[in-house]
């Protein structure tokens, strides 16, 4: 008789044998035995015999013989998947890796140096038992506590949650009272992407960008928060006290002005006080008074004024007119950072700026003069200074330019005189007078090229290759112990330079010699 088999419940195995499958014994550890097939498969490469159609299926026989094994290497029947695949294919073996767990899309999120910091603690905590197991797991938990208590990353979290602006901007405020001035920026740029009209945001923004020292971007945000609320009295306090630093006292007093009650009467008496003394600079400059205009620009800055370039430029060029050029440099380099030339020019005006152009070129070395006084005349084409100023300096380089060609051709003295040349233009200046010194010691004028060397370094007392030059001169003259203060120095500004060092010690054994035949010379009767 034949055997029925519900649908779904045979499974095809190797030999083409069908065996029955109980789906409830699905959790067996051992799949069903394989009963042989009583006709053996034929060998490889010949053609399998079909079945025909239509004929009934076998009863499947009971056998207690030995199952048989499957192949051990797939591509012995690579026409037939392996048993584990036809047991998933049908849905009756259950995959060996568990499900992964469900996950927050937070858990994803890059973490902040503060959970980094509490990951390394809790993993270095080592194991223990008994009585220290209860003390390491105290000590870890006060540990974490701890860790804990400091301020987290709150931005990265922050960003990442639906936050309303006005919890993203009591946040930043929080960082900038905590002196978190680039986390505090990023949350009010939030803020302000979420809502771009209120101008609360915009103000508390141009409070850290001050803080950062981008005043000219700090003063662009006040004027954006004044656009959108005109009676926003802080954005005009905070406008003024911006511009008060830049040196625009006019301006800072009018929006002082205009945040009513803002602003008392020590912000205007403040402002005064810097116009007043950024008009007698001016003053003062055209009478060539430099140690009033020095003075002057002074006050201006203790007063409130730190953040101008024009009261820098001032005190600079004060101190050029001094010969105090080191001075000059140190205030320069002091300065706050070199605003945009476009933006200043919109701020400050083509003048003003011009005229802080032309003071940094005086300061600068002549391969670089020319084009700082060709920006000067290009933005203040009609002030016959600046224009002075540029055919000076285009004159003073072309002659260093002529000189140095006829100084590499060995024909020092026509390089002399090019020189020359550019020290008529420019009296003061020291590379010009540095060359002309390497000029006369070449052709043997020790002398006259110590008292160049003197002169430039009157100018500017850092020029190493001036102090060299002269410390060299003196040892061509065996003047040892001026050659020898000249190297320590050297030897202060430039460690590590074996030529200086060299120089330094042949210098003291020559001066040492010197002293010891001196002292022979006093001991013969």
């Amino acid at each position: 008789m034949e055997e029925r088999r519900p649908p779904g419940c045979t499974v095809l195995f190797r030999g083409g044998i069908f065996r029955r499958w109980n789906r409830h014994r699905r959790t067996a550890s051992t799949p069903p035995a394989i009963v042989p097939d009583t006709n053996p498969q034929p060998p490889r490469g010949s053609t399998r015999p079909k079945r025909t159609a239509g004929l009934p299926l076998a009863p499947v026989a009971k056998s207690t013989s030995v199952p048989a094994k499957r192949p051990a290497d797939p591509v012995d029947n690579p026409r037939r998947p392996p048993y584990r695949t036809q047991m998933q294919r049908c849905g009756y073996c259950r995959s060996s890796t568990p499900h992964a767990p469900n996950r927050n899309v937070l858990d994803v999120l890059p973490k902040t140096a503060k959970e980094l910091r509490m990951d390394s603690v809790t993993k270095k905590q080592p194991k223990s038992n008994g009585s220290m197991a209860n003390e390491d797991a105290k000590k870890k938990s006060n540990t974490l506590e701890e860790a804990a208590e400091e301020p987290r990353g709150e931005l990265c979290r922050a960003l990442s949650r639906r936050l309303g602006p006005e919890e993203l901007k009591a946040m930043g405020s929080q960082e900038c009272q905590k002196g978190r001035l680039a986390e505090a920026l990023a949350l009010y740029e939030r803020a302000i992407v979420m809502d771009p009209n209120k101008a609360s945001y915009r103000c508390s923004k141009a409070v850290a960008l001050a803080g950062l020292g981008r005043l000219l971007d700090a003063v662009a945000e006040c004027r954006e928060a004044i656009r959108i609320n005109p009676s926003y009295y802080k954005a005009h306090h905070r406008l003024g006290t911006l511009y008060l630093r830049l040196g625009e006292a006019d301006r800072a007093i009018h929006h002082y002005k205009q945040s009513r009650r803002e602003a008392g009467a020590e912000d205007i008496s403040q402002a005064q006080a810097i116009k007043t003394n950024i008009a007698m600079c001016y003053e003062a400059r055209k009478m060539k008074d430099w140690i009033a205009v020095l003075k002057e620009s002074h006050s201006a800055a203790f007063k409130g004024a730190d953040y101008s370039p024009q009261v820098f430029a001032l005190q600079a060029e004060a101190l050029l007119k001094l010969q105090r050029h080191d001075e000059a440099d140190t205030v320069l380099n002091s300065a706050p950072p070199k605003f945009d030339l476009e933006a200043s020019t919109q701020l400050f005006g083509t003048t003003r700026t011009a005229y802080v152009q032309l003071s940094e070129h005086k300061l600068t070395w002549l391969r670089e003069a020319v084009a700082v006084a060709q920006r000067a005349a290009d933005l203040d084409p009609g002030n016959r200074e600046i224009y002075t100023v540029v055919r000076r300096t285009k004159a003073v380089a072309s002659a260093r330019s002529k000189g140095n060609e006829l100084f590499k051709a060995c024909k020092f003295v026509e390089a002399c005189k090019a020189y020359e040349e550019g020290l008529n233009q420019e009296s003061h200046n020291a590379v010009l007078l540095c060359n002309r010194a390497a000029c006369r010691s070449k052709l043997g004028q020790y002398e006259k090229a110590i008292e160049d060397c003197n002169g430039a370094l009157a100018m500017r007392p850092s020029y190493s290759k001036a102090r060299l030059r002269r410390a060299d001169c003196n040892a061509k003259l065996e003047r040892w112990e001026a050659s020898i203060r000249d190297y320590q120095v050297l030897v202060r500004e430039i460690p590590g330079n074996e030529e200086v060092s060299k120089a330094l010690a042949e210098a003291e054994a020559q001066l040492k010699k010197k002293q010891n035949e001196e002292e022979k010379d006093t001991s013969r009767p």
